[in-house]
């Protein structure tokens, strides 16, 4: 993969700050992380402080290859860089990504927006909040989450996720109402963007164009 140039223009669609630039800097803070010789372009998309996930996903079928991210608001730049290669390299469900895999992988960037403490476990909609979860596993306070799409794409209905969910934090118990009722629950919205590795290499390729 060649050396990129500096981008000269962000992505962004109309009202939003998620731009297809930050799955862009995520496959540039990968690459360098396995080829030091490819240069990270500096990024001119803003540098205010969100809450993110990264995601990296298989092209060809959309199976997750590793996702993480924080709650905790960081600066775009700096949790960006940090969460691409954590998310590619430190996911405790798959191996490393490597290097002979980048060309068949997709990266999303979610910018999460609108918390909201949720009056009860089922106060939320499918394909509009992601949610986060925090109830008593063995007496200690366990916090799970799925992002906005999830639910949807699974075609689950709002018991479903809440059910898969706690399975996700380590509940294997019966899930009885009287225990979903002490499920403190906070919705959230996303504002999301994603790139193949097909679209990052035509988009370095345009803007290395534009600035020779």
């Amino acid at each position: 993969m060649a050396e990129s140039k500096p981008v000269s223009a962000g992505l962004a669609r109309g009202g939003e700050v998620a731009c297809e630039e930050m799955s862009s800097y995520c496959f540039d803070v990968l690459i360098n992380h396995l080829n030091p010789r490819h240069r990270v372009p500096t990024p001119v998309f803003e540098n205010a402080s969100y809450p993110l996930f990264v995601t990296w996903l298989f092209s060809n079928n959309s199976r997750l290859r590793g996702c993480i991210g924080t709650f905790s608001p960081i600066n775009l730049h700096q949790g960006l860089r940090d969460y691409a290669l954590n998310s590619a390299l430190h996911d405790s469900r798959f191996r490393p990504v490597e290097w002979d895999e980048i060309a068949q992988l997709t990266c999303a960037v979610s910018l999460l927006t609108n918390f909201e403490d949720a009056s009860n476990y089922l106060d939320w909609e499918v394909g509009i909040h992601g949610i986060r979860i925090e109830f008593l596993l063995k007496g200690r306070k366990t916090t799970a989450t799925y992002l906005p799409e999830v639910a949807k794409e699974q075609g689950w209905d709002k018991m479903q996720t809440i059910e898969q969910l706690l399975k996700k934090g380590g509940y294997l118990s019966r899930i009885t109402p009287e225990f979903c009722q002490t499920i403190r629950l906070v919705r959230y919205r996303s504002e999301k963007v994603r790139l193949t590795f097909a679209d990052y290499d035509h988009y370095r390729k345009m803007m290395a164009e534009k600035t020779n």
